[in-house]
């Protein structure tokens, strides 16, 4: 991430070292990182999927509603976060790379900067199945 903006490469940093679920993207939406406890609710290694734009990883995961109804990428909270530059949270199920159908709750928020500039979204998110 040498060329990103310095709350992004330290917010890598940050969900290295976190034992909970982490994205992270810029500020048009770029999926620029996943960590290793994603890695597992995902089903595959960021190093397999490598940076997605928000159309892809916004559709890929099949986020849907406790009906099963699709929920769009406005709907969920990261690209909510991108939109209005504000924490957002929701509850929802995804299906994994890995088709493992999984119900998360997902909190996002923006990253800014000392320079109050917009740099991008973090979301941590929590298998509700999982107990840590």
């Amino acid at each position: 991430m040498p060329s990103h903006a310095i709350e992004l490469i330290l917010s890598r940093q940050l969900a290295d070292c976190l034992s909970v679920p982490v994205f992270i993207v810029d500020p048009q939406g770029n999926l620029l990182f996943y960590n290793n406890p994603a890695e597992e609710v995902l089903g595959k290694k960021f190093e397999d999927t490598g940076p997605m734009p928000v159309g892809v990883w916004g559709s890929s995961f099949h986020p849907h509603d406790e009906e099963g109804n699709p929920i769009p990428p406005d709907g969920l909270p990261l690209v909510q976060t991108l939109q209005t530059q504000l924490p957002a949270h929701r509850t929802f199920w995804i299906n994994s790379l890995d088709q493992k159908s999984t119900r998360i709750s997902v909190t996002s928020i923006p990253i800014i900067g000392r320079s109050r500039d917009f740099s991008g979204a973090m979301a941590i998110f929590w298998d509700n199945e999982l107990h840590l």
